[in-house]
């Protein structure tokens, strides 16, 4: 029960990391020419995309540690003040989707890399990787991540319902809402890292 309570959580977490609302918004603004075929693929790649970077840096990240002479507790900290920086934009978000549209294949860039794996996901990701120190607390992480990649697919997949029914001031609510909770993991990660350094 407290393994399956602790999946939840986590991918809550990372689900939320990867900042649905900006997501969503840059999707609809940029996909408003697409057919629905062609907006159904890139939903598709998106995610699979965000999933893979993620799993790649959750395996590795802890070897990257080594590699740069981090501590975990340093970067559970800088991890932390990004994500802080992620909700306050978060925060002033407004709903406005009307963007500069970029040509070509937006899967990639920008929405899997920055949008969903941004900075502070980056960092919660590999702080995750480096923190799991058995097996099933690696396979659990990398499930947590595949069912926040998912999350995100299942939102893009449905975003013309979600955009016509949030409208502007749905998604402005809705990014708020994310970036207190990106506000309060940001605190944790940061009260952790700090408490594991004086202690």
């Amino acid at each position: 029960m407290q393994e399956s309570t602790s999946l939840f959580g986590t991918s809550i977490q990372l689900f939320a990391l990867m900042t649905p609302p900006a997501v969503l918004s840059a999707f609809i603004s940029a996909t408003a020419d697409y057919t629905t075929q062609e907006k159904r693929r890139t939903a598709c790649k998106t995610s699979l995309a965000a999933f893979l970077i993620g799993l790649v840096l959750y395996l590795f990240g802890a070897h990257i540690f080594s590699l740069f002479g981090f501590t975990l507790d340093a970067f559970r900290i800088g991890a932390g003040v990004l994500l802080f920086l992620s909700a306050v934009s978060l925060m002033q978000d407004d709903g406005d989707s009307k963007k500069h549209r970029p040509e070509g294949d937006i899967s990639v860039v920008p929405l899997a890399i920055p949008l969903c794996m941004g900075p502070a996901s980056i960092g919660m990701v590999m702080v995750m990787g480096a923190s799991a120190n058995t097996f099933e607390e690696t396979v659990r992480g990398a499930l947590s991540l595949l069912i926040a990649a998912l999350g995100v697919f299942s939102l893009l997949w449905m975003a013309d319902s979600v955009g016509k029914i949030l409208r502007r001031t749905g998604l402005a609510v809705m990014a708020k809402l994310t970036g207190l909770l990106l506000a309060a993991i940001a605190a944790q990660q940061i009260f952790t890292g700090i408490h594991s350094f004086i202690g």
